[in-house]
Order: structure tokens, then sequence, then C-alpha cells
């Protein structure tokens, strides 16, 4: 059967903005917010609170995956963002600190979108032009990166610490409205697994391509984490190290942001015009490394916004790369599953990552506070260059025989 009529990359394209908007308003604000004389969290009940979002997303992902493989991506879709807005409002309306950690469970548990919105893109969309697309969905990270912590910045500057949740909240809502009443269903019922079939995970591994899905998981895996290190600890670090406040470190993202949306948009098409996915993952993998090495030793603001300009080069090449590799090397049947598959090998990373960066953290506190942060922010590099040895043992080779179409059965 032929595509939808009416290709939903670009509403897709939207969805994921959207969502990653509501994300990024967070950033800047969560660690200061918990902090705070309100909550009082600590270190530790910190490094849960940003974990378990995560660890939550770890469980369900596949779950929701292999629930899209049978019954179509968009209703998980809708469900998925409507979970993402409740628990938002949660975190606005908290007054304890069980109520952060309420807002966050209903968040992680019902994750998902990102996971299906990848499938939908990989629904429509040829093997050999996949990683172009999935580099496309890096582009809405970047410009929501742009706009959700500069935005999450000003609105706890202007307002309070707890109204970027209620925009984030507001957003989500209209996010799932949208994807309702417009988003075309793009996994039809003639591919499905029906109920009857079992619908093994292992299916993700058949056709000899086992290994090589194992090596991009498990790089997905260390990349996600090196880099969940620097965005758990971003924000305290900018404010202990150069006196930043929400509204400034925000902006900072936001720059970061910008190069990413340059790096995916612009440079990375270029490039993929011959398939060199692993060759500019490991290139990205290498940038991301020496600039999470060098970024505690930035000690000016021109040292800092160059670190993160390679910060963002280095990430933009590696997590579009590695999800279009994935996704070139599954047939159709097993899309939501190896995606949804890569999206909880990041949960693990960004529960693993927020956990380690916290207790490396402790090291410092007795140093000088121009070395605050410096274990955690070597060690992400040093598990970095461990991506970079999984990423150089992946074999390109051809795409599974029953996948050669995005439509074919």
């Amino acid at each position: 059967m032929s595509a939808p009529a009416r290709s939903p990359i670009g509403l897709i394209f939207l969805t994921i903005f959207i969502d990653m908007v509501g994300f990024g308003i967070m950033i800047p604000v969560l660690p200061l917010y918990a902090t705070g004389s309100e909550f009082a969290a600590t270190p530790a009940q910190l490094g849960w609170l940003v974990g378990i979002y995560s660890l939550l997303q770890l469980v369900f992902s596949p779950i929701f995956g292999k629930i899209s493989d049978r019954v179509g991506r968009k209703p998980v879709l809708v469900f998925s963002i409507l979970g993402t807005a409740v628990g938002f409002t949660i975190l606005g309306a908290a007054h304890s600190l069980w109520m952060l950690f309420l807002g966050r469970i209903i968040d992680g548990a019902s994750g998902g979108n990102i996971a299906t919105a990848q499938a939908c893109i990989a629904d429509v969309t040829p093997p050999e032009h996949r990683a172009k697309s999935m580099g496309l969905i890096g582009v809405a990270f970047g410009l929501g990166f742009i706009i959700g912590p500069a935005l999450g910045g000003w609105l706890s500057h202007a307002f309070s610490l707890s109204t970027p949740y209620y925009v984030a909240a507001g957003l989500a809502f209209l996010n799932a409205l949208l994807v309702w009443i417009r988003l075309p269903e793009t996994h039809g019922p003639e591919h499905r697994v029906q109920s009857h079939e079992r619908a093994s995970l292992m299916e993700v591994f058949q056709g000899g391509h086992a290994r090589m899905i194992l090596m991009i998981i498990l790089a997905y895996l260390a990349s996600i984490m090196g880099f969940s290190m620097m965005t758990s600890l971003f924000a305290l670090f900018c404010a202990k190290r150069f006196e930043f406040n929400p509204q400034s470190i925000g902006g900072l993202l936001a720059y970061v942001g910008v190069i990413g949306v340059l790096v995916q948009g612009g440079i990375i098409r270029r490039l993929l015009k011959r398939p060199i996915e692993k060759q500019i993952a490991l290139v990205g993998s290498a940038i991301l490394a020496l600039s999470m090495f060098a970024l505690p030793l930035a000690a000016s603001m021109g040292a800092l916004l160059l670190v993160c300009a390679g910060i963002a080069v280095g990430n933009g090449f590696v997590t579009p790369m590695l999800n279009g590799l994935a996704s070139k090397h599954t047939h159709r049947k097993a899309q939501g599953r190896v995606l949804g598959l890569m999206q909880s090998a990041g949960s693990m990373g960004r529960f693993l990552g927020p956990q380690l960066a916290f207790w490396l953290l402790t090291f410092d506190l007795q140093a000088p506070l121009s070395q605050y942060g410096r274990t955690a922010f070597w060690a992400s590099a040093g598990i970095l260059v461990v991506a970079m040895v999984f990423i150089a043992s992946v074999s390109p080779g051809a795409a599974p025989a029953a996948d050669e179409s995005p439509v074919a059965e």
C-alpha cells in the first residue's frame, strides 16, 4: 500500500519541537527550583529527581513501542503527550518534595512520544534516507533547546520558578490536540503486528544484524549517559562558577541550541549525500569527549562559549546518526520496538548519568570553586570515549531485505 496522502513529516517535526520546548523550559530551572528553600532537595534527592523520569522511560518506552506496532502510532503519541502535560501541571502546583517526584513519575511513566515520533518518520521514509530524517528530528530538538531554556529562564526571572511548568503543561495539551486532529496514522493495519502474533522483542535482532544493533544501542547508552552528566550539572555549574541566574543559563543553552540546529539542519544533510553515518558519529563522539574534558577548565566567558559550541556540534553529530543506523538495519514490523529500545537505552543513560554526576560532585565540594564539577565532567569524557569504541565496532552493512521499502509487504 502507498504511504499516507498527506505527509506527516512536517507535523511530526512540529510535534517534537513543541515537546522539546516544554522539556527545555525546565532545564535551567529544575535544579534551582528543587534546591530552593521550599523543597530543599539534597544532592542525592536531586539526582533521583532528575533521573526518575528516565528510569521510568526505560521500562515504558519499549512497551509503548510494541503497542504502537500493534495499534498504530497516533493513539500512543496522544496518550504520552497528555501524560507530559499532567506531569508538568503537578510540578508547577507542587508545595512539597513528594509532589515534585509525583510529577516526574507521571511524565516518565507515560513517556514514549519521541520514540513513537521516530517510528512515524521511519514508517514513511526509505531506509537509505532515514539518517537524514532523524537529523530533521535533531533540528526540532535544537529549535526546542533554543526557545525552551531561554523561555524557562525568562519566565522564572519575570514571574516565579513555578511559572515555566504551567507554560510547559499548556504547550503539551496544545500538542496533544494538534496530533489528535491533524496527524494521519502512518502505521496502517496491513503493517501492524496482529494480536495473535507474539511480537517478541527478539524480532529486532533477526536477519543477521544482532551484533550491529547491540553495538549501536551500547554506543547510544554511553553517549547519552556522558551527555546527561553535563546537562544535569550545567545549571549548578554555571551558577557556582560564573554566578549566572536562570535567565543567563537559559540564554547560554539557547546558544547551544542554535549551533545544534545549524549542524543538524545544514551540515549533516550535506554530509549525508554519501552513506557515512558511522564516520560522522565517530567524529561527533570525539568532539563531544574533548569538549566535556575542557568544560571545567573554562575560566572565561569566551572559553565557555567555545566549549559549549563543541558540545553542541558533537552531540548534533552523534545522536541522529545512531538512531538512523538502528532504524536502517531493522525491518518494518520492528521499527517501533527498535526505536523504543533505543529510547530505553537513552533513558538508562539519562538515569545513570545524573546519579553518577551528583555522586562525583561530592568529591569537588571541598575543592576550590574553580574545580567545581571537574570530576564529573572528566568522567563524562571517559564514558564518551567508550561510546567511540562501540561506534567503531559497527559495520554499516546492507539493510534487511524485508525492509527495502518503507511501505513494502
